[in-house]
């Protein structure tokens, strides 16, 4: 019976140290495998960061393009309105002149009614206040020096004083700005 033991001792034993051997085996494949693994891991964990830095990235500049239009709309739409007003109140300039000029022939006469002066001054009044509010303002000509950007000289004209040398000495046709922006040159006369 010993023999027998003594094998099976032998048996088991020699198992064991292959069992012993495999183990090893299995534990640094399984450490293989778990760094191979955490590898992945970061991997995969890069491609999703990677991912959302993307998703964000485009999302800001969603949000930025967005913005850019809300505001271009919001400009065209103000831009829409002041060029509408601006062709309208431009439409009315011919109008105010004739108010200006037929003001200026009642005046004049001698026999005139001063009723229908007073009536003229009126309508004239109440045109260029209301066209004002509008932003209208009249462009400032006499007696300065000439600016291309506001004035257009029609004529020129010999002066006494020296000066009046190259300055506006009368205008011929009043000039106007609307909210900064000239929409018609007064047109002048400068001295020379």
């Amino acid at each position: 019976m010993q023999a027998t033991e003594k094998k099976t001792h032998q048996a088991h034993k020699g198992p064991d140290v292959h069992h012993t051997d495999t183990t090893e085996q299995i534990k640094e494949e399984v450490k293989e495998q778990e760094q191979v693994s955490e590898e992945c891991d970061k991997t995969a964990e890069e491609r999703l960061q990677e991912k959302l830095d993307a998703t964000s990235d485009r999302l800001l500049r969603l949000q930025a393009e967005f913005d850019n239009y809300r505001k271009r709309t919001a400009k065209e739409r103000l831009d829409l309105v002041l060029t509408a007003s601006e062709e309208v109140i431009s439409g009315m300039l011919p109008v105010l002149d004739d108010c200006q000029r037929a003001l200026k022939t009642l005046e004049q006469l001698e026999d005139a009614d001063p009723h229908s002066v007073e009536g003229v001054q009126l309508i004239y009044n109440k045109l260029f206040s209301y066209l004002q509010g509008r932003g209208l303002k009249v462009i400032d000509a006499k007696g300065k020096e000439l600016d291309t950007d506001f004035h257009c000289a029609v004529a020129k004209t010999a002066v006494k004083e020296r000066k009046m040398k190259g300055k506006i000495v009368d205008v011929v046709l009043e000039g106007y700005t609307l909210n900064g922006k000239v929409i018609r040159f007064a047109n002048v006369v400068v001295g020379e």
